[in-house]
């Protein structure tokens, strides 16, 4: 990843970092061990079989003293689809020189599908190589949040964090608590990004074609906040008249319209299309047959190839949260300083429907006898704003030193005392974007079964618009696929 140079120092007062450390994530930073006498080893077997309430009294003896000797170190074990969960952990000890745990770390990319299967055998067989943290990402995390694996999930609470009192001052974005929450109402995982979604716009093509690049004139007219796209299309047949598209392929369009339709794709265990989504069709084909785009499908070179403006015409912009920015647009702009490329060229401005894209959620194993560490980290990471924490270095670009790449959090407080102006978007300050997109988005349509099908959904979608099959064929067969690899009801 390639990182900014701070286009403006962080100008914080003394009293206002004084005042938001007071209040928010005050319990990560306590790294104090227990100094308890007992040296007793704790057992690894946390679930015993006897449920008698004559042993009940016995129970909570074997539980502090396990809780006990795990105060005095050991391993604690990591498991992520990147390195970037492990990394952060490694700060936090490095921060933390008296954290007497080490840390081992498993890493399987999500590639072909590897990390859900092997993650979820490491939780069932439990042990101490179990995994102690774990990580998971927007496209499967309600599996392990609400879904089959859930129950493996340790509630924040019993980590000792007190989580809604922090979710309440770090004002965490509520989607990102929803996605979080276990059916029994516990919170068992958040994210330390926040992921909503705006509108990232190339500045010389909106002048061109609208007359401004001003965010806020831009954002007016393609229908912002309007929660239809009537707007939207008017402008793409202004941007047509000039030449340019408006976005690069469908794909753009399609993460808009998934995380801003009212449900997801199950609703009591049968597939369910969202008339939000079932519309997509429709966008895809107006894309299609207006020549709005340049039919590229993102991730493809010829994806990348608009991000440089070298396609076959110029393409105004792309759906997404700063992640996009950070780790797609600028590595593939064709330059690394204003002039270069398409660098600095970009503005962001608000999207015509709230969404969000992407995003990752650290959660506990409710075996793990070394909770307090555990919790400490999670906390840390997850809830910590004060300038210490791993969300407020995330935000201004500082976890690996000066001049970061700075990122949107899911915590607004951070946000709020943060500096997210950025060279690469003009000098402007997307904070001032994204921390209004992180509130509209919404958490409660997804399902854990959302990767597949999205691949079915929009492989079907490519089929129709290009003419190959009919609308009907191209939702039946869409059904089918459905039905035929997930345990799905379709009717």
């Amino acid at each position: 990843m390639r990182k900014f140079k701070r286009a403006l120092a962080v100008a914080l007062s003394a009293m206002m970092i004084a005042g938001v450390a007071a209040g928010c994530g005050s319990s990560s930073t306590d790294t104090s061990t227990d100094t308890s006498s007992d040296d007793t080893a704790a057992t690894t077997d946390t679930t015993s079989d006897d449920t008698s309430s004559d042993d009940a009294a016995a129970d909570d003896s074997a539980d502090d003293a396990a809780a006990d000797t795990a105060d005095e170190g050991g391993v604690i074990n990591v498991w992520a689809f990147t390195d970037e969960v492990p990394n952060m952990i490694k700060k936090f000890k490095e921060l933390n020189p008296d954290f007497p745990y080490e840390i081992n770390e498993t890493i399987i990319a999500t590639t072909d599908g590897a990390y859900q299967p092997a993650l979820d055998q490491a939780l069932a067989a439990g042990g101490e190589d179990a995994p102690d943290i774990y990580a998971a990402e927007a496209a499967f995390v309600l599996k392990y949040t609400q879904g089959d694996m859930y129950s493996y999930a340790c509630p924040y609470d019993d980590l000792g964090i007190d989580t809604q009192a922090e979710i309440d001052e770090a004002k965490i974005a509520q989607y990102t608590v929803d996605i979080g929450t276990n059916p029994d109402g516990k919170v068992v995982g958040l994210g330390y990004q926040a992921t909503g979604g705006a509108f990232i716009y190339r500045r010389s093509i909106a002048k061109d074609a609208f007359g401004t690049d001003d965010p806020a004139e831009v954002a007016k007219i393609i229908g912002a906040g309007s929660q239809n796209w009537d707007k939207f299309w008017e402008a793409a047949d202004t941007l047509k008249a000039k030449g340019y598209g408006i976005v690069s392929g469908d794909g753009d369009i399609w993460h808009a319209v998934e995380n801003s339709s009212d449900t997801g794709w199950i609703v009591d265990g049968k597939l369910n299309i969202d008339p939000k989504r079932e519309a997509f069709l429709d966008i895809s084909k107006k894309l299609k047959d207006n020549d709005y785009y340049n039919d590229t499908q993102d991730w493809t070179d010829a994806w990348f190839a608009d991000m440089k403006g070298e396609g076959s015409k110029g393409i105004l912009g792309f759906f997404g949260p700063a992640w996009l920015i950070n780790y797609t647009l600028a590595p593939n702009c064709g330059g690394e300083a204003v002039g270069e490329g398409t660098y600095g060229d970009w503005a962001c401005c608000a999207p015509p429907v709230g969404f969000f894209w992407g995003g990752t959620w650290v959660l506990a194993n409710k075996d793990t006898t070394k909770k307090e560490a555990v919790g400490q980290i999670i906390d840390w990471i997850t809830l910590n704003c004060t300038e210490d924490g791993l969300q407020y270095m995330w935000a201004n670009g500082t976890f690996n030193g000066e001049g970061g790449t700075k990122d949107c959090v899911a915590s607004a407080t951070v946000m709020d005392i943060s500096d997210g102006t950025l060279e690469f978007l003009g000098g402007q300050n997307m904070f001032d974007v994204f921390g209004e997109a992180n509130s509209y988005a919404n958490g409660k349509n997804l399902t854990q079964y959302d990767e597949s099908i999205n691949s079915f959904w929009r492989d079907q979608v490519r089929q129709y618009s290009a003419g190959e099959k009919s609308r009907d064929d191209a939702i039946a067969a869409f059904k089918q696929n459905v039905g035929d690899n997930l345990a799905v009801t379709v009717e």
